[in-house]
C-alpha cells in the first residue's frame, strides 16, 4: 500500500510536468530537460507497477491477504496502470491536449464509474490558473472548511452544554413535584384523619343530646 501511494504520488508529478512541459511550449520555450525528467518518471512509474503487480500476485498466492482484499487492490493497481498509458500517451503527444493533464488534476485522479476521468471539464473557476494558484486556491479552500469546522464544533459544543443545563433543570424540577406530591399525600391524610374525628365528635354530641 505504501509502493502504491508512492506510485501516485510519482503519477501526479508527472502530470505536473507535463502541464509545464506543455506551458513552455505554447511559449517557445525549451522543455527539453523536462521531457527528460518526464521520461524518467513514466520509467520509474512504470517499474512501481511492476512490483506492486509482483507483490500483489505472492501475497494472494501465499494467503497473506484475503482474496477480497487481493480483487481490491487489483482494482487500485488497474487503475494506476490505466493511468500510467494515459500519461505515456500525453507524454507522446507533446502538449496538444494540456487540459486533459489539468482535468486529472483537479479531480484527483482516476474514479471508477468514470469513461475517462482525464476528459472531465474544468470548471470556469480554475480555468487560466497555474499550480502554485491552483495549490493556493485548495489551501483557502482546506483553511475555510477546517474555519467551518471550527464553527460547527463550537455550535455542537454549546448545545451539548444546554443539554446538560436543561437536564440539570429538570432533574431539579423532577425533584420539587416529587416534594409537593409527598406534601399533598401528608395534607390529604391529614385531612382525612381531621374529617373522622369531626364525624366521630358530631355522633357523641347527638348522642348525649
Amino acid at each position: 500500500l505504501s509502493l502504491h501511494d508512492a506510485a501516485c504520488q510519482i503519477a501526479q508529478e508527472v502530470a505536473e510536468k507535463i502541464q509545464e512541459r506543455n506551458r513552455y511550449q505554447r511559449n517557445g520555450e525549451s522543455s527539453a530537460k523536462l521531457n527528460v525528467i518526464i521520461r524518467s518518471s513514466l520509467q520509474n512509474l512504470r517499474e512501481k507497477i511492476d512490483q506492486l503487480k509482483d507483490l500483489l500476485l505472492r501475497a494472494v498466492s501465499t494467503h497473506q491477504i484475503t482474496q477480497l482484499e487481493g480483487d481490491r487492490r487489483q482494482n487500485l493497481v488497474d487503475d494506476l496502470l490505466t493511468r500510467q498509458k494515459q500519461l505515456q500517451a500525453s507524454y507522446n503527444n507533446e502538449g496538444t491536449e494540456p487540459d486533459v493533464i489539468r482535468s486529472s488534476l483537479m479531480t484527483g485522479g482516476v474514479k471508477r464509474g468514470v469513461t475517462n476521468p482525464w476528459l472531465l471539464e474544468e470548471s470556469e473557476e480554475t480555468r487560466g490558473l497555474g499550480f502554485d494558484d491552483l495549490r493556493q486556491q485548495q489551501r483557502r479552500i482546506m483553511e475555510e472548511q477546517d474555519a467551518g469546522l471550527d464553527a460547527l464544533s463550537s455550535i455542537i459544543s454549546r448545545q451539548k452544554q444546554m443539554g446538560q443545563e436543561i437536564g440539570n433543570e429538570l432533574d431539579e424540577q423532577n425533584e420539587i413535584i416529587d416534594d409537593l406530591t409527598n406534601l399533598v399525600e401528608n395534607t390529604d391524610d391529614k385531612l382525612r384523619n381531621q374529617t373522622r374525628h369531626v364525624k366521630m365528635v358530631d355522633k357523641k354530641s347527638t348522642s348525649c343530646g
